[in-house]
């Protein structure tokens, strides 16, 4: 699939998803988009002390699923800067090969409030479907904004599992998990 598939319309930023073959271009947009997201508070799986090189080597894990075709990623890119990105998880399981994760929706703070997450997750959406995903999955952190983002794109939320995962400044706090189901024939 060629990285430079690209959601409908022609708005700046563009989304477009990334395969293997191309992914050594946007890295480095896609280490600074998630040191700036872990700067910013988020609770994205990494503490406060982030360094380039463990953003690195989480990149090589996102590189190897998407090689193995056990992912899928979509970024934002505007004026040649990634400014948002989203992963989806593949489940390989013979019994749940109908659901996918929603994984790492980031959008670099100054390009928040235009529309991208949304962007993003639509682009996401439309390719669960041609994958047959018809059950996306997710948590955030409990009472973040992000629930009532998730919300408002008519996810479901599913419970709260308390001291779940640490913020970036090591506090652990509550998740939220959410669901949506996209209407696929079983």
């Amino acid at each position: 699939m060629s990285h430079l598939q690209r959601t409908q319309g022609t708005e700046s930023p563009i989304v477009q998803r990334i395969d293997a073959e191309h992914f050594a271009h946007y890295r480095p947009g896609l280490i600074d988009l998630l040191l700036d997201a872990v700067g910013q508070g988020a609770s994205v799986g990494f503490l406060a002390n982030l360094e380039r090189s463990e953003a690195y080597a989480y990149f090589d894990e996102v590189l190897s699923a998407l090689e193995k075709q056990r992912a899928l990623l979509w970024v934002a890119v505007e004026a040649g800067q990634v400014v948002g990105s989203v992963q989806l998880a593949l489940c390989q399981k013979a019994n749940g090969l109908n659901r996918a994760e929603v994984q790492k929706l980031l959008v670099l703070h100054q390009a928040r409030r235009r529309g991208l997450g949304q962007r993003l997750m639509q682009a996401l959406e439309q390719a669960a479907g041609q994958y047959r995903r018809g059950l996306l999955y997710l948590d955030t952190e409990a009472g973040s904004a992000a629930e009532l983002f998730y919300q408002r794109l008519d996810y479901q939320r599913a419970g709260e599992l308390p001291n779940y995962a640490c913020d970036p400044s090591g506090q652990y706090k509550p998740t939220a998990l959410y669901y949506k189901t996209l209407g696929l024939p079983a």
